[in-house]
């Protein structure tokens, strides 16, 4: 006889937000690498502990049956976190590159994750959407919001151009079609003075409505840092984008993206358009990179060709490997891990890609499933039934 499920309280999932929102605060508040290496080695620990009294898979049962509160207590984490360190500007830049990274990682986990499209020029399409709002902020009166937009866009048609040789080979082929683009793009770049050749560019700071992001908050007789209306804007993309993500791998289009990654040949067989698929996650995907882009540069205030490197696609790559490929809630994980531990650790700055190649080598040969798997997706076919 089948019992119904018990279900699931969000409490578990409140306390692992909790929980990980003082744990990301000591670790950006921590100054000695010594006090990094005992947070390191008490927070691996920890999830044993969790794991082996089954208190972690709890954790996780809590989130998936509430996705959405446990969506916003996330959120609402990150901003406490912002909040604590109001007045240090260099804690709150770190937050900002870490949302921006996480949500450029969102459109790539679409392409890698979902529909198992390569592309290996994730910075190239980040890129794109800079120098798109670099442009479009000097020289044209463009509501800034709708800039942020524009510079998806922007990374959206160029990736369409791309599309066209990487739906034509497959595997390494394909994968060495956007290596050759993202070390043409840097190239580009630095020989075409209209976008400023290897000196860059100034970008103007993110305005909206009057309100000019690159003065200092006041926040209950406070003042706080100009990162915090930065991190207020990413953080509210960064929700909007999780939100489509997750909406985008539950319905039938992520079935049918889950079907092409997983065998083009049968999904051919049963009618499905392999290259429509391919175009419509590699599209999408390079619509996150590019608005990343846009808020990332008016951030900054200023973008040169160095800052979309080769080695920067790799970042991204090792973010999504590392956190799990087609995993929203892992690669929010490996984000802070890749971009905070170099900070913590500025003696290994030199080294940081050397680190990041051993960190994927480890990954795939020994947690290739990464640090938050993805789950069986399961598909409702009837009214209270699968």
């Amino acid at each position: 006889m089948n019992t119904a499920a018990r279900p699931v309280s969000l409490l578990p999932a409140a306390v692992a937000c909790l929980g990980l929102a003082v744990y990301l605060g000591a670790m950006l508040g921590a100054e000695s690498q010594s006090l990094v290496l005992a947070l390191l080695a008490g927070g691996a620990l920890a999830v044993w502990a969790l794991k082996r009294f089954g208190l972690l898979d709890l954790m996780e049962r809590s989130a998936s049956a509430h996705a959405g509160p446990t969506s916003a207590l996330a959120a609402a984490a990150v901003a406490g976190v912002a909040l604590y360190f109001y007045d240090d500007p260099f804690v709150l830049f770190l937050v900002a590159t870490v949302l921006v990274y996480y949500v450029a990682c969102l459109g790539l986990t679409i392409q890698f994750g979902y529909c198992g499209v390569v592309n290996f020029s994730g910075a190239s399409f980040f890129g794109v959407g800079c120098y798109a709002a670099a442009l479009l902020t000097r020289n044209t009166p463009t509501p800034h919001v709708i800039v942020l937009f524009l510079g998806g866009l922007a990374a959206a048609l160029v990736g369409l151009i791309l599309i066209v040789p990487v739906l034509k080979t497959r595997g390494h082929y394909a994968a060495l079609v956007t290596i050759a683009f993202a070390l043409l793009f840097k190239t580009f770049l630095e020989v075409t003075d209209a976008v400023g050749g290897p000196q860059g560019l100034k970008v103007p700071a993110f305005s909206l409505l009057g309100w000019a992001f690159d003065k200092d908050v006041k926040l209950f007789g406070l003042r706080g840092s100009f990162y915090l209306s930065y991190i207020a804007l990413i953080l509210l993309l960064a929700g909007a984008g999780f939100a489509l993500v997750r909406r985008l791998e539950r319905s039938w289009i992520g079935l049918c993206l889950d079907a092409v990654r997983l065998d083009e040949t049968v999904s051919a067989c049963f009618g499905l358009s392999v290259a429509r698929w391919k175009i419509v996650a590699y599209t999408l995907g390079n619509f996150y990179c590019g608005v990343a882009g846009a808020v990332f540069a008016m951030m900054l205030g200023f973008i040169a060709p160095s800052n979309f490197a080769f080695g920067d696609s790799l970042i991204l790559i090792s973010i999504i490997l590392l956190g799990g490929l087609g995993s929203p809630w892992g690669t929010a994980a490996a984000a802070c891990v890749v971009i905070l531990l170099p900070e913590k650790f500025q003696s290994m700055q030199e080294y940081r890609f050397f680190i990041y190649s051993i960190l994927v080598i480890f990954i795939l040969l020994f947690r290739p499933q990464g640090l938050v798997p993805r789950g069986v997706r399961t598909f409702w076919t009837t009214e209270g039934g699968r």
